[in-house]
C-alpha cells in the first residue's frame, strides 16, 4: 500500500517551491507535479482503467480494495482524476468517467 504521510509531504514540498501563477489546471495537465512516483504511477494506473473501461463506476470502498491503496491515497487519487477532470462523482457517490 502506497503512504498517504509521505505523498502529503511531498505536495507540502512542491508548493514552496512551485512557481507563482500556476493555475490548478496546469498542475493537473501534469498528472500532479507535487505527488511522489509511487502516486503518480498510482493516478496514471486508475486513468487508464476508467479509459479501458468507460463504464466503470465505483464507490470510494469499491476503489480501495480493487487497486489495493489505502482509503486516504485513493481518496487523494480519484480528487486528482476529479480536477483534472477526467472523473466526476456521480449522485449517487460514485466515481465514473467524465
Amino acid at each position: 500500500m502506497l503512504k498517504a504521510r509521505s505523498m502529503m509531504d511531498a505536495r507540502e514540498a512542491d508548493r514552496e517551491t512551485s512557481p507563482r501563477g500556476t493555475s490548478p489546471s496546469q498542475i493537473g495537465r501534469r498528472v500532479d507535479a507535487c505527488a511522489t512516483p509511487a502516486m503518480r504511477e498510482a493516478v496514471l494506473r486508475i486513468e487508464s482503467e476508467y479509459r479501458e473501461m468507460p463504464g466503470l463506476s465505483l464507490t470510494l470502498r469499491q476503489a480501495v480494495r480493487l487497486w489495493g491503496l489505502d482509503h486516504h491515497t485513493c481518496e487523494l487519487v480519484l480528487a486528482n482524476l476529479i480536477e483534472r477532470r477526467i472523473l466526476k462523482r456521480a449522485a449517487n457517490g460514485t466515481f465514473i468517467l467524465r
